[in-house]
């Protein structure tokens, strides 16, 4: 089903890789030690305390946007990052492995695409976006509640709904023009209510606000926080992060590319 998604997306991959890329790495003990605005400019696996698992764990998921790796691919990519690091993680293999694959693949899909949704050529043709929930075996009743629902593309609402909205959220946003509503009788909508609520992380202890219908820690902007942290960035005169792991380590990507040949099917995401 993942792969079905990603698929779906219709994104060329360019600006997804470029999200992923310029995250830095962020090592945690546990899930919930990174703030949900972190996710957009930086890189945890929740219990990978080491730059080098961190590392492993970045060329596999980059050889999955660069490559179309599939998850079943993913998975023995993982079972051999987990074998040289001798890691102990929570969750069965698959389970663990499907997470991780799913959860970064998605956020970096949607910063990608909200970043060539967000350009002014963009906005001036297409000035709504359409909210669409996609066919799954465990369906958000929120999320199938918001399916088709059309908003400006400045609305607010977007900043903490815009999917993927919750793990394995299979749901996408889709740009409209002024002639898509004429053409459809589509009518624009106002944002629905927050209704956040307190969820207090046991991580850190802290309670924050998430609004009904997304799960903690999601209840943020992956392409819009990775925006503004490129103009920050640019406002600094800082360099762009320098990604780690495959850019940083030769041998290492050849070890990998010698291995993709044996056992990529090179299917398209």
């Amino acid at each position: 089903m993942a792969d079905e998604v990603i698929r779906g997306v219709g994104l060329a991959p360019s600006d997804a890789i470029s999200f992923f890329r310029q995250k830095l790495n962020m090592p945690t003990k546990r899930w919930g030690e990174l703030e949900a605005q972190a996710h957009g400019t930086q890189f945890a696996v929740a219990g990978a305390t080491s730059k080098a698992l961190l590392d492993d764990f970045r060329v596999a998921i980059n050889k999955a946007l660069v490559d179309g790796t599939t998850l079943a691919e993913f998975r023995k990519d993982f079972d051999t990052i987990v074998k040289r690091h001798g890691w102990a993680y929570n969750g069965t293999p698959g389970w663990r492995s499907a997470i991780i694959y799913e959860t970064n693949l998605a956020s970096a899909y949607a910063a990608g695409r909200y970043k060539q949704m967000t350009t002014p050529e963009a906005l001036d043709i297409f000035p709504y976006w359409r909210y669409r929930h996609h066919a799954c075996q465990h369906p958000r009743p929120q999320h199938v509640a918001w399916d088709g629902m059309i908003l400006p593309a400045d609305d607010p609402w977007w900043n903490t709904h815009y999917p993927p909205n919750g793990w394995r959220c299979h749901c996408t946003v889709e740009p409209v023009s002024r002639r898509d509503l004429k053409r459809y009788n589509w009518t624009v909508s106002e944002a629905p209510p927050l209704n956040e609520k307190p969820w207090r992380n046991p991580a850190t202890g802290k309670t924050v606000m998430v609004p009904d219908g997304i799960d903690p820690g999601f209840q943020s902007n992956p392409g819009r926080d990775w925006a503004l942290g490129e103009k920050q960035r640019a406002a600094t005169r800082m360099s762009p992060v320098i990604p780690t792991g495959e850019d940083a380590a030769p041998a290492r990507r050849e070890e990998i590319q010698k291995q993709q040949i044996q056992d990529i099917l090179s299917v398209k995401s």
